[in-house]
């Protein structure tokens, strides 16, 4: 099982069935704002869609296609770091992330992503791990800038945000080593 302790205040675990009624009503608390940026809110209506996710990123753990970790701080589920999938053939991912309203600003995410890029790099052996950020999102583009990733471009139109496409920028980290 992935387990990361990054301080004693906050660790990163893969989330488990007994976790579904806590990460819906996490994502319950912090709709409006995790509306803006993430396709999935309006369909995630009960516990049972967060069942359903957690199932699933089980089955990605199990299938060695990444994983999605909860964030816990104090004991709290905080929100989700992971993998969306990873290319075995060109050693390469994508990194996701979000957190819920009430524990953004702690410095939570920087560490979280910090320490799945180093659980990527020297456990995974990948090569490059990529960051896509929709070019609206302030609070988003933070976290690849902070963790030394380079912006590479930007892709337009690149998702359908409810009912208006937003472009993405492209952030990429080679592993040098």
């Amino acid at each position: 099982m992935f387990k990361c302790k990054i301080n004693e205040d906050t660790e990163l675990r893969l989330l488990e069935l007994r976790h579904s009624e806590e990460l819906f009503q996490l994502i319950d608390a912090s709709r409006n704002s995790l509306r803006k940026w993430l396709p999935w809110i309006d369909s995630t209506k009960t516990e049972e869609n967060s069942k359903g996710f957690i199932e699933g990123t089980l089955k990605q753990f199990c299938n060695n296609n990444g994983f999605q970790a909860g964030i816990w701080y104090k004991g709290e589920l905080a929100g989700i770091v992971g993998l969306h999938t990873i290319n075995w053939s060109h050693k390469y991912t994508s990194l996701g992330y979000w957190l819920g309203d009430s524990f953004q600003g702690k410095g939570l995410m920087t560490k979280s992503c910090q320490e799945v890029i180093n659980y990527c790099f020297n456990e995974l052996n990948l090569k490059r791990i990529e960051i896509r950020v929709a070019t609206g999102n302030e609070k988003s583009l933070a976290i690849p800038h902070r963790l030394g990733f380079k912006k590479e471009g930007c892709l337009q139109k690149s998702e359908l945000l409810y009912d208006e496409y937003v472009d993405h920028y492209v952030f990429g980290l080679i592993n040098e080593t």
